[in-house]
């Protein structure tokens, strides 16, 4: 189990922490719970909300640890009656609930809970399957502003996310977002929070174009959320950064006081076993008093957003991959549930 000292700092003290301090000083954490029993539980108060993906549930589900929780799924697929595909899908969201309640009895905050990625194109689908997920959770008796809905960052979910923010007050996490016009759009549509991904734009660029140097602050995946943090708050946007997909620790120094960091349980083992020292890269204050980026606006101009995403060579494609492996993801994972419930 990881433990973490509950260290404070003067306010007096400038922005340079050890590491240790720096979790609980610096940005709110968030761990990607591949396991529960080795994070969350033992980071103590500077853990306040968690994130899965299809591809953390898949990973989970073949642990017997967790066992229990696809039988309540299965029980409640089979309870539904109707063909076996709808049984299908009716445990895989049952599934998905589950594994949230069970890190929810663990974080204070927030549980980030995904759409399936094959309705990335289809608004009126995202809506309606969140609905179904809040109101599946309100049944085993969690409050829908405990969970954030998880949405790929195309336009038809960006479009799907305003309205369920507006028309629903349901929280939204907008993931698989690589491109600034992106960005911007989750902003003007009022999503409660986007999760960049850092280290998968570091690897489109390594595989791309092997030659760059792409150390510390040069990592492309870092400017791309500085560049998306520094305009959030010149621009007075409420909707929270938080950094995702990380590739190593010097990623997440670059980001340090970034709104919210999701890091995995390998490289928060790291942090905790560092005692290098880390200085503060963002500030809202710092953002803006800096040189003011000019305002753009995609989100009642879906041309405008095609064209941006699709002029991003980078986000366009590690969207489109990254839709399409967390839908061969969800259905690797119905293929697992359909022989149990068959059994």
């Amino acid at each position: 189990m990881i433990g973490l000292p509950l260290l404070t700092t003067s306010n007096n003290i400038p922005p340079s922490f050890v590491t240790l301090v720096t979790l609980k000083a610096l940005p709110n954490i968030n761990p990607r719970p591949e396991d529960f029993t080795q994070t969350i539980i033992s980071i103590n108060s500077t853990v306040q909300d968690a994130t899965t993906n299809p591809s953390l549930i898949l990973a989970a589900v073949k642990k017997p640890a967790y066992a229990k929780l696809i039988d309540v799924a299965v029980k409640y697929g089979k309870s539904q009656g109707g063909s076996l595909d709808n049984q299908v899908d009716a445990t895989v969201d049952r599934l998905l609930v589950e594994f949230g309640k069970e890190i929810l009895a663990l974080i204070p905050g927030r549980v980030s809970t995904e759409v399936d990625a094959r309705f990335s194109f289809d608004k009126e689908a995202t809506k309606r399957k969140a609905l179904h997920l809040i109101e599946l959770y309100k049944s085993v008796g969690i409050d829908k502003d405990r969970i954030l809905i998880k949405i790929a960052s195309s336009w038809e979910g960006i479009q799907a996310a305003r309205e369920l923010e507006k028309d629903h007050n349901i929280h939204c996490n907008l993931t698989l977002l690589f491109g600034f016009g992106q960005a911007v759009a989750c902003a003007e549509a009022g999503v409660t929070l986007i999760s960049p991904f850092v280290g998968r734009i570091l690897d489109w660029y390594k595989a791309k174009k092997p030659d760059g140097s792409y150390e510390g602050a040069s990592d492309p995946g870092v400017q791309s959320v500085q560049k998306i943090y520094r305009y959030y708050k010149q621009e007075g946007y409420k909707t929270i950064v938080m950094g995702a997909s990380f590739r190593n620790i010097g990623e997440i120094e670059q980001l340090t006081g970034c709104d919210f960091l999701t890091i995995s349980p390998a490289l928060l083992d790291q942090l905790h076993k560092s005692d290098k020292k880390i200085e503060q890269k963002l500030s809202a204050a710092q953002a803006t008093t800096g040189d003011k980026l000019p305002k753009v606006s995609y989100v009642d101009d879906e041309a405008a957003f095609r064209w941006a995403l699709f002029s991003e060579e980078m986000a366009w494609d590690k969207l489109h991959e990254g839709i399409r492996k967390f839908a061969e993801d969800a259905e690797t994972l119905k293929s697992m549930l359909k022989e149990k419930l068959q059994a």
